[in-house]
C-alpha cells in the first residue's frame, strides 16, 4: 500500500487519493495542540478522512520537544505520555502503523550508549502494545548500524524500521544504497522524495540525486512493506506516483 504524507491541503489530498487509490499518512497528531484537544482532534480527522475518501491510515509520531534518547527523566516522561497519546489516536482511528523519529543527533550525542538508551525507552513503551506495528525512522542519523541495534535490542513483533531515503540520502555520510541493502529485512515502512544530497528539500522522485530506482529496488513495495511519497507540494507528489507506477510496471 502507497500513502501520501498529509503535507497539502484537503481538497488536494482528495483528488490525488480519487486519482490514486493511495491512503494517507498524518502529520495531525505530531502536534501537540492537537494532542492536547485530544476528543476533538479525533472527531475533526475522522470527518477529513471521509472528505479525503479514504480509510487506509498511517500516522507520524510527534517528534518536536520530545526525543526517545533522552536522559533527562522529565523529558522522558513527556515523550512517553506524547508518544502514548498518537498511539490512542492510531487505536481510534484505526491506523496501520505509527512513525516515530529516532532522536538521534549526531551534534548532541555520542554513538556509545545510544542504541542502549533508545531501546530502553522502546521496550518500555512497547509492553503490552500487541496492536498497531511502531516504526523508527531515521532523520539525523550517520548510518543505519545504531537504528538496526535499536530494533534488535527491543526485539517486539510489532517494532520494525521505517528508512527514509531522502534523509539517508543527505544527513548520512554512509550512500543511501547500502541503507536500504543493510536494511531491508527489517523496514516495513519507506518514506520516498528527492533531493541534491545537500538538504531535505522533499522533492518529487527524479528531481534530485537520489538513485531511487537502486534503493526502491532493494525495498520492493509488498503486503508487509508500506510507502509513503512525502512532499511538500502536489506536484511532487504526483511526479513520484508516476514513477513509481512507472518503476512497478503500470501495476499499482
Amino acid at each position: 500500500m502507497i500513502y501520501i504524507s498529509h503535507l497539502f491541503p484537503d481538497d488536494q489530498m482528495e483528488e490525488l487519493i480519487r486519482q490514486s487509490g493511495m491512503g494517507v499518512e498524518s502529520i495531525d497528531f505530531s502536534i501537540a495542540d492537537n494532542l492536547d484537544h485530544f476528543s476533538e482532534s479525533i472527531d475533526v480527522y475522522r470527518e477529513k478522512l471521509k472528505k479525503m475518501g479514504t480509510r487506509e491510515l498511517i500516522l507520524h509520531g510527534p517528534f518536536l520537544d520530545v526525543n526517545p534518547a533522552a536522559y533527562d527523566r522529565l523529558v522522558r516522561e513527556v515523550t512517553m505520555k506524547r508518544f502514548d497519546q498518537c498511539y490512542q489516536a492510531g487505536l481510534l482511528l484505526g491506523a496501520r502503523k505509527i512513525v516515530f523519529h529516532s532522536g538521534m543527533n549526531p551534534y548532541v550525542y555520542y554513538k556509545q550508549g545510544w542504541a542502549d538508551q533508545v531501546s530502553r525507552f522502546f521496550s518500555e513503551f512497547m509492553d503490552g502494545r500487541q496492536e498497531l506495528e511502531i516504526v523508527l525512522e531515521n532523520v539525523f542519523d550517520d548510518d543505519w548500524e545504531l537504528l538496526l541495534d535499536v530494533y534488535k535490542k527491543v526485539d517486539h513483533p510489532n517494532f520494525k524500521l521505517c528508512l527514509d531515503i531522502g534523509h539517508a540520502h543527505c544527513y548520512s555520510s554512509v550512500d543511501v544504497r547500502e541503507w536500504a541493502k543493510a536494511l531491508a529485512p527489517y523496514v516495513t515502512h519507506v518514506h520516498v522524495h528527492d533531493n541534491l544530497g545537500d538538504r531535505d528539500a522533499h522533492t518529487g522522485l527524479g528531481r534530485g540525486n537520489l538513485p531511487y530506482q537502486q534503493v526502491l529496488e532493494n525495498l520492493p513495495l509488498t503486503e508487509e512493506r508500506t510507502w509513503t511519497i512525502e512532499c511538500m507540494k502536489k506536484e511532487d507528489a504526483q511526479l513520484c506516483w508516476e514513477k513509481i507506477r512507472a518503476l512497478e510496471g503500470g501495476a499499482l
